[in-house]
């Protein structure tokens, strides 16, 4: 009889954590019901082959569970995706941190970026703005329309206002730069979401969840300021969204100063 050994735990809480990844992901895209009753129809095929023994009703079983590999990659083929997905994107971050060209943007940037909020918050001016990380949001700024202007509170005001061509997107910036307007987000999947945040909010939260960028929302209805980071979205005001975005220029500073 083998004894239980250090590799074992590693193994049981290796499947462990895979079987708590996969639940986890199927819960936020609202599979989990579907992963629930695959798991209830394994349980009985094991019950009737190996319990009780069932001869006719195992054979049945056993023809599906045969092609069940199969049926379960088209029924979950966009969560699996999803899933090595995620995987990359995690991949990507640990990679990005020895990236030399750190994009984060300076102190004099979020003060015209948290000034420019402010105005179209009293306006009730929606407005979305993702402020690179160390991830390249190159592929997402190749959505919209290039501009490569300097910062500018006015133009940010200007890019939003509710008669412009560009005012229907995600504004991207690069350090000191207006990369991109009108650009194309991923939408967060993410069912636990407040009813009242809408397509800008889910696209806030969709571009924080597949890379390290922060991205600024202002409410059109309510004018309210949300921000989104990793897996986060909450509201802040005006103070608190200097702070959080100085205190991100504060992070990105020292790892650009480790990667030297």
């Amino acid at each position: 009889m083998e004894l239980f050994s250090i590799k074992d735990l590693i193994d049981i809480l290796l499947f462990a954590s895979i079987l708590y990844g996969v639940f986890y992901l199927l819960r936020r895209s609202g599979a989990v019901n579907l992963f629930w009753g695959i798991f209830a129809f394994v349980l009985l095929w094991f019950a009737t082959r190996y319990i009780f023994e069932l001869k006719l009703t195992g054979a049945l079983f056993n023809r599906v569970v045969s092609v069940g590999a199969i049926a379960v990659i088209v029924i979950f083929q966009n969560e699996i995706r999803a899933f090595f997905y995620n995987i990359g994107i995690h991949v990507g971050r640990l990679t990005s941190r020895f990236r030399h060209g750190v994009y984060m943007p300076t102190h004099s940037t979020i003060e015209r970026i948290s000034t420019a909020c402010a105005n179209m918050s009293k306006t009730k001016t929606g407005a979305l703005i993702i402020l690179e990380g160390r991830q390249d949001l190159t592929e997402y700024a190749d959505t919209g329309e290039r501009l490569d202007a300097i910062v500018s509170v006015r133009l940010i005001e200007h890019i939003f206002f509710k008669n412009t061509p560009l005012h229907d997107g995600a504004l991207i910036v690069r350090q000191t730069r207006l990369l991109s307007a009108a650009c194309v987000m991923p939408l967060s999947s993410d069912r636990n979401l407040p009813k009242q945040y809408g397509l800008r909010h889910r696209a806030a939260l969709g571009i924080a969840e597949h890379t390290d960028a922060v991205a600024v929302v202002v409410s059109e209805e309510t004018g309210r300021i949300a921000v989104a980071h990793g897996n986060i979205m909450e509201e802040v005001g005006i103070k608190e969204l200097q702070g959080k975005l100085s205190e991100l220029w504060e992070m990105g500073k020292d790892i650009k100063n480790e990667n030297k």
